[in-house]
């Protein structure tokens, strides 16, 4: 189960810029007429989001494109797809079926994870004081649901819906810096080729939090791994025990 860049980069600008926004409108425009946006230029693009040429230009710059040119490539490779978990004729039966997966699927979590690797992570968190967490789509849940627990004990730390300001903080960071990545698939660099963003810098100490164990980056300092049937039944809620997880173990450090 992995997510398109198209939806990746779309839906963050939407959640993070302000209603009625350019950007915004942008973007909610595109994802409104998929079919027609196939062959369409930027000027007609503009003409219909009601915009300059450039506004459409910078909007692509700002959600993490090379420019127009990528958006274009999107939009014709880009197919949406939701996979259902049953399709049981009864509703009562598709209910208690999706429940019983995702019950199962937080006892996979409370059976595999390392509690050593969840300590270390909580006492990271404590230890730094420039903290950021992150998540994709529905991973950023879990990223706010961490925020929310960790505000209740008095630490602040930071966290962005938009796909492109979570980079840009990745890079501009150094070792002074925490980052969280909750990835369900692990793939949290394998859009627009960010696996080396960080070579040869001064960089953070990243944690990434996933229900998918391969080889990450060099840059990953470290992993807290649970097991996973990696399917949309199960996502996004083992992440969000997780995140409840280490909310309630940094306050066994209080």
């Amino acid at each position: 189960m992995l997510y398109g860049k198209l939806p990746i980069v779309f839906l963050s600008a939407i959640a993070a810029e302000k209603r009625g926004s350019i950007n915004s409108t942008i973007a909610t425009y595109i994802l409104g007429h998929l079919d027609n946006m196939k062959n369409i230029g930027i000027k007609e693009m503009a003409e219909n989001c009601s915009v300059a040429p450039s506004s459409i230009s910078r909007f692509c710059k700002e959600i993490g494109l090379n420019g127009f040119v990528e958006l274009k490539d999107l939009l014709q490779s880009t197919e949406f797809d939701y996979t259902g978990f049953s399709e049981d004729i009864s509703i009562d039966n598709r209910i208690h079926t999706l429940g019983e997966h995702i019950k199962t699927s937080i006892d996979m979590v409370q059976a595999s994870i390392t509690t050593s690797k969840l300590m270390q992570l909580t006492k990271d968190i404590q230890q730094y004081d420039e903290v950021a967490v992150f998540g994709l789509l529905k991973a950023q849940t879990a990223a706010i649901i961490l925020q929310s627990d960790l505000l209740m004990f008095r630490k602040q730390i930071y966290t962005n819906i938009s796909y492109a300001e979570q980079i840009n903080y990745i890079i501009n960071a150094d070792s002074r810096h925490l980052i969280i990545l909750f990835t369900y698939t692990g793939s949290y660099f394998d859009y627009d080729n960010q696996r080396n963003i960080l070579k040869g810098k001064d960089i953070p100490k990243i944690w990434m939090v996933t229900g998918q164990q391969k080889e990450y980056p060099k840059f990953i300092s470290d992993t807290l791994t649970f097991s996973s049937r990696q399917d949309y039944a199960s996502h996004p809620y083992q992440l969000d025990y997780v995140a409840s997880l280490i909310g309630q173990e940094y306050a066994q450090l209080k």
